[in-house]
């Protein structure tokens, strides 16, 4: 459920139409449902009621607006971060330090020791080098660095290529084969405290058989490590549960999620951690944009919006679907081709899709927008970086400015020579 609907013929976000947000901030415009939020992160925590101990982290990479992640902070939600920036971030929006979780196959020796420096809680480890050089860091200062090791399972999450993490060619974590040999490695080393394991096999789920699997594989690893000798009080089970992004999807909900995860974790005893992103913001929010003006087609037509590419960039990357529609619905639809103004072929939302029928000047919107949306947002072809608005009831906030061109241009230089 999400808090984007029609009233009276317009479609509002929350108590305001967004035709209103669109005359005052501008199209496109990234809209975001505090309500909404909060509900799903109310609805994720449920699912999980009968597990035990847990440990929520929002994974900042799907929306790292500070009013956003302020939102969730308040809800009681930690934060997955996978680079320094992300973890400025988490701080900023009132996250506590000892929420956070630093993951992310790259870490630089800066940005453990910021982890370090700002008393991070959990760094998950991507290799037994990046475990040396932490343990190393944090031996220097006299500390120890709380730290699971992260495994690859070798489980096909059923995704999309390019966001999946757990087969044994993806570059995150680990091998299962291996990992207790490192494991074993890295615990004796002074500067770490090794406490357990995560996984993570990838994003936007369609159904539990490859978590239950993976889960399982990493009960048996846990029990191993345990017979070694090994204390393990922490297992990281990632995150990746699925959004419904066509009217066909039907993702597992939270509460059965949180069925398969009792049923398969019983036992364990330990703190499970899980690092919910999508779930969380995906239908919290949309993009609204107009239509510049219709252009006939050979197959159909070309409906060209001032929203492109370079705002929402997973139909171009992932060829990944979000739902058009008019912001003043008539009932009548049309098949057509929704395209920017990029100079790109691959600048296409919807290709010779049925949608509402609309004509030059109308609104629309790309709905389920709320994740790797504007955070994968750019300027190609020196355009505007897309603004943000946070909804709240009847009242709404720019939580991130549109910045322009020439904003951007001017930190660039031409040196002397070339003058």
């Amino acid at each position: 459920m999400d808090h984007f609907q029609l009233k009276n013929g317009v479609l509002y976000a929350e108590d305001i139409p967004v035709p209103q947000i669109a005359a005052e901030v501008g199209t496109p415009v990234y809209i975001y449902s505090r309500a909404t939020l909060e509900r799903h992160a109310r609805v994720f925590r449920q699912g999980l009621k009968d597990v035990g101990k847990i440990h929520l982290a929002f994974a900042v990479k799907a929306n790292p607006n500070l009013a956003v992640l302020r939102v969730l902070a308040n809800q009681g939600y930690g934060a997955d971060v996978v680079s320094g920036g992300e973890l400025e971030r988490a701080l900023a929006a009132g996250m506590k330090p000892e929420d956070i979780v630093f993951s992310g196959v790259g870490k630089t020796r800066a940005e453990l020791t910021l982890g370090l420096d700002k008393g991070i809680g959990q760094f998950n480890l991507e290799s037994e080098e990046e475990g040396q050089l932490l343990a190393e860091i944090a031996a220097a200062r006299g500390a120890q660095a709380p730290a699971t090791l992260r495994v690859n399972p070798d489980v096909d999450a059923g995704t999309h290529a390019k966001i999946s993490t757990g087969k044994k060619e993806n570059k995150f974590g680990v091998g299962i084969d291996v990992a207790p040999n490192i494991y074993a490695r890295l615990s004796k080393l002074d500067g770490l405290n090794l406490r357990g394991v995560a996984v993570h096999i990838g994003s936007q789920l369609q159904n539990l058989d490859p978590l239950e699997k993976c889960y399982a594989r990493m009960g048996e690893l846990v029990e191993q490590l345990r017979g070694a000798g090994h204390e393990i009080s922490h297992v990281d089970l990632g995150g990746g549960l699925g959004v419904p992004y066509k009217p066909e999807d039907n993702p597992p909900s939270p509460a059965d999620y949180g069925a398969m995860v009792e049923r398969v974790t019983k036992g364990w005893n330990v703190t499970l951690m899980f690092e919910p992103g999508r779930v969380i913001a995906g239908n919290s929010g949309i993009m609204a944009t107009q239509v510049i003006r219709i252009k006939p087609g050979v197959n159909s037509d070309f409906v060209i919006v001032d929203a492109a590419m370079n705002d929402l960039m997973r139909p171009a990357i992932y060829d990944a679907w979000h739902h058009f529609e008019a912001v003043e619905p008539t009932g009548e639809t049309m098949i057509a081709s929704i395209v920017g103004p990029i100079c790109e072929s691959s600048d296409i939302f919807t290709k010779e899709r049925k949608v509402d029928r609309v004509a030059t000047d109308d609104l629309g919107i790309f709905r389920t927008a709320g994740a790797y949306g504007a955070t994968m947002a750019n300027t190609y072809n020196s355009r505007p970086l897309v603004p943000e608005v946070l909804v709240d009831g009847d009242k709404y906030a720019v939580v991130a400015e549109r910045i322009e061109p020439a904003t951007i241009m001017a930190a660039e230089q031409v040196p002397d020579w070339l003058k």
